[in-house]
């Protein structure tokens, strides 16, 4: 099968059976990615890094982003497509009926098992995530020896703290962390 038949089929899946927008397709893109070998878990926590951080819909950003490392512009081009496919008939066939079924005690049940399932899918992503950046080699007393953990951590919580608490615009925090990462990266304290 051609990578760019595969690139579609992947996406398109993903796009037709991950409900709960972005965030919660992560778990999915990422056993994706790794069963297929188009890139390591670091790249892609990268790819995540620059999908969350550049404008659009996540989930479109990182499906293109792969899409164009793996196959150049018609991957992206595939890759996309078949992501936004699904949801974009899904969407038009249920406006259509939601309005009347809307109040049914199923479709009720179906939609608050969705929301649980969601949660879930996302808390798996920031663990899965958090792993990676923390303790990419692993949880062991070399990881609390380097200054990398301490410094994320720290950038984790002050970023944290100002969407919760201080409602900060997110792209003033994630400018905001991507100048303290250069600083801290140039002045020697985090290590690459």
């Amino acid at each position: 099968m051609s990578v760019y038949l595969l690139l579609f089929l992947e996406f398109f899946k993903m796009g037709a059976l991950t409900f709960g927008g972005g965030y919660a397709m992560i778990p999915f893109i990422e056993e994706t990615v790794l069963a297929h070998g188009w890139m390591t878990t670091e790249e892609l926590v990268d790819f995540i890094a620059v999908s969350e951080s550049t404008p659009g819909a996540f989930a479109v950003n990182i499906s293109t982003y792969i899409g164009s490392e793996v196959g150049g512009i018609l991957g992206a081009v595939l890759a996309t497509l078949g992501l936004v496919l699904p949801p974009f008939i899904i969407i038009i066939l249920i406006a259509k009926v939601y309005e009347k079924i809307k109040e049914n005690r199923l479709v009720q049940g179906a939609m608050l098992g969705l929301k649980a399932t969601v949660v879930g899918l996302i808390a798996a992503t920031v663990l899965s995530v958090g792993k990676e950046i923390f303790f990419s080699k692993g949880i062991n007393i070399v990881a609390f020896q380097s200054a990398n953990i301490y410094v994320s951590l720290g950038i984790f919580a002050v970023a944290l703290f100002l969407l919760l608490y201080k409602k900060l615009n997110p792209i003033l925090i994630i400018v905001g962390s991507a100048v303290v990462g250069i600083i801290f990266g140039y002045t020697g304290v985090i290590t690459v």
